[in-house]
């Protein structure tokens, strides 16, 4: 660091270069970045084909929506390492598709059609970007308690949906997938628990590629990959023209409000972990605008909301590099991926109780970070915390566990009543403004979740 000596005969020093922005060297530069992207290309891939599993896609379209799952990954990944304008964070991030936003994503595709869930992302992702000068107030409304609720919901409502990847769409499952799907589970935890370090991180993907060799070794199912090769780029709007229906779309709307107190946290985490100092004010708006830019183009090509993830943040950590030109690289490598068509095509082959049982582990996990964030809460018995999640929790699990308890109600009413998620965060938010402070202080923006 050179001196300056000041006007006033003091010493001046320069501040110091940031490490965010520090180059890295080409040959360092191509294994860092495969890094990061074997840390998250198992949410992806199992994402995409739970999605296409439970919509019952084609082989090839189910392919093509790994393809654009992939290039939207990578775009989101250079957009917010690099920004663009006031998009993007210039941050050491990645982009996946949310778990959570996906389960609502196929809730809504499942009861009102996938065009209407495609419409439902496409308000959502334009709702964000809406209130972005309100986001003050807005990441006010989602502290710890009402995070925790909305999330553990969404973990209990997508179990069942990848149960049924196993058991059918009638819910009753032939020995053979349970069997494979116990298989997966169980290949997926010792992955887990006896590998470390950034292959730890790649468990699920293992135990998707264990899965799929027991069945074609076994016989318990078939592998069978969609036809083509070479490159090509995936179908634009694939579940036909968006409809748009805001009581349908409410699940997602607002998930889109609550993923705010989740940017919060992660962009200031990372900004202290590049030794940045944080500045949600500036930074947050970045971060959602460039997740609602992705989310946009995703809503075009069949994806549910894109969400920057916090997950390569410990990679950082482990490995000391903070550049964001790291996670720009990997960017480029997940857009090569998303463009080779042969890897989407084989990936497409893998058999349904496969994915089936690779999305209980994923979906169970997110159910179990709800629980976490509802640790972070007053859940004391001198405040309203417990009253409030008692209720928001009953409210929100009625629909799962008596379906039909919504059936005379109007249409509106059945959409709104019948989301275990929207009911039980709605449940959650009221409940917390009219008992007052159960929960202590309002949340600072600046402050992670």
């Amino acid at each position: 660091m050179t001196a300056a000596p000041a006007r006033d005969g003091a010493t001046a020093t320069a501040p110091a270069p940031d490490p965010a922005d520090a180059p890295v060297p080409a040959h360092r530069l191509l294994p860092l970045a495969a890094q990061h992207v074997l840390a998250m290309i198992a949410a992806p891939v199992s994402t995409v084909f739970l999605v296409a599993g439970t919509l019952r896609l084609s082989p090839g379209a189910a392919a093509s929506l790994l393809s654009a799952v992939l290039l939207l990954c990578g775009a989101g990944a250079l957009l917010q390492s690099l920004g663009v304008w006031r998009i993007g964070g210039r941050l050491p991030f990645v982009m996946l598709p949310g778990g959570a936003a996906t389960a609502l994503f196929l809730q809504i595709a499942q009861d009102h059609g996938a065009a209407t869930a495609t419409g439902s992302v496409l308000l959502a992702a334009a709702l964000l970007v809406a209130v972005l000068p309100l986001y003050g107030r807005i990441v006010r409304l989602f502290p710890p308690l009402v995070m925790g609720v909305t999330v553990l919901l969404i973990g209990v409502a997508m179990i069942r949906v990848a149960a049924r990847l196993v058991t059918g769409p009638d819910g009753t499952g032939e020995p053979r997938a349970v069997l494979l799907a116990a298989l997966t589970v169980a290949a997926t935890v010792t992955a887990y628990v006896l590998l470390r370090g950034v292959w730890r991180q790649t468990a699920v993907l293992i135990g998707m590629a264990a899965g799929t060799l027991v069945a074609v070794v076994t016989g318990l199912g078939a592998f069978t990959p969609a036809a083509g090769d070479g490159f090509a780029l995936p179908a634009l709007l694939p579940y036909g023209t968006p409809r748009f229906d805001l009581v349908a779309a409410l699940p997602l709307l607002i998930f889109s409000l609550t993923t705010l107190a989740e940017i919060t946290g992660q962009t200031v985490l990372n900004s202290e972990t590049v030794g940045r100092t944080p500045d949600p004010g500036r930074d947050v708006p970045r971060v959602a605008r460039a997740d609602a830019l992705v989310s946009l183009a995703g809503g075009l090509f069949g994806t549910s909301l894109m969400v920057t993830s916090a997950e390569n943040i410990g990679i950082g950590r482990l490995t000391g590099v903070r550049s964001r030109f790291v996670t720009a690289g990997a960017g480029v490598l997940l857009i090569v991926l998303g463009v080779a068509t042969p890897v989407s095509r084989a990936l497409a082959g893998i058999p349904e109780a496969v994915v089936g049982g690779s999305a209980l582990v994923v979906y169970a996990v997110i159910a179990v970070m709800g629980v976490e964030m509802l640790r972070r809460a007053d859940l004391s018995g001198s405040g309203n915390g417990s009253l409030t999640a008692a209720l928001a929790l009953t409210v929100g699990l009625l629909p799962l566990l008596v379906p039909d308890l919504y059936a005379g109600f109007p249409g509106w009413a059945r959409t709104v009543l019948g989301s275990g998620v929207v009911a039980g965060t709605l449940t959650a938010v009221l409940l917390t403004a009219l008992l007052g402070r159960a929960r202590g202080p309002a949340p600072d923006p600046g402050e992670a979740p």
